[in-house]
């Protein structure tokens, strides 16, 4: 049996992810559910997990991944809540993410893992990705990776990465990030203050590290595609 609050906090997690593909914030959770401190939101975290409704991920960004639902939500389907962002209308161009299928995605060019090059060119080219790839409601795209400056994520010369359009990052997502409006790179995204870090995984190259005015996000990775 769940209190209240733990209900209430699982149920927020699922409608975000549902909408966004990410589990929400430790703060909008706080908000959400109108708490004082992270401290409470921590606490209903670990139950629900004890309680093996949710696992958390150990070393990624918002790494709640739920497991289970109770019967009461279960038997409804999705809340209130949820029902209420399912209706919402979707972005233009959007692809939900439990009805797509293979889905053709435009394909925008180069994307440097390595020094940051001139900014990304859009062509006429796409390529087939599967739905299951997708994260949220967003727009996505493809690009075509140039340089090594990945490979310890995984990520190699010559792959093709899946990327959700949005603004924002959180500290240690890989994004895709316009530096000064002309060189785009993708790196993993760190906030220091006033200023912006984007880490290459590669001992040979450097962190590159400049004011947050000259860095813009343009979009996280969300999935890879890999041809032998």
């Amino acid at each position: 049996m769940l209190t209240r609050k733990q209900m209430e906090l699982l149920d927020f997690i699922k409608t975000r992810m549902d909408r966004d593909g990410v589990p929400p914030s430790f703060d909008e959770m706080k908000d959400a559910l109108d708490l004082r401190s992270k401290s409470g939101i921590h606490r209903l975290i670990t139950a629900l997990e004890e309680r093996g409704f949710i696992r958390r991920l150990a070393h990624r960004a918002r790494a709640i991944e739920i497991v289970k639902l109770p019967e009461a939500m279960e038997r409804a389907g999705f809340s209130a809540r949820a029902a209420k962002a399912a209706a919402a209308p979707l972005p233009k161009g959007a692809v939900t993410v439990e009805t797509a299928g293979a889905l053709d995605l435009p394909l925008m060019g180069r994307i440097a893992a390595g020094l940051p090059i001139e900014a990304i060119n859009g062509g006429a080219q796409s390529v087939t990705v599967p739905g299951m790839m997708l994260s949220g409601r967003g727009q996505h795209y493809a690009l075509e990776v140039k340089g090594d400056s990945m490979i310890a994520a995984g990520i190699n010369d010559g792959d093709i990465v899946v990327i959700r359009e949005q603004q924002t990052a959180d500290n240690g997502d890989i994004v895709v990030a316009l530096v000064a409006d002309h060189e785009a790179t993708l790196k993993r995204y760190r906030r220091r203050g006033g200023m912006i870090a984007l880490e290459p995984a590669n001992d040979s190259y450097e962190t590159q590290v400049y004011p947050e005015q000259m860095v813009k996000v343009q979009g996280r990775l969300v999935g890879l595609i890999r041809s032998y």
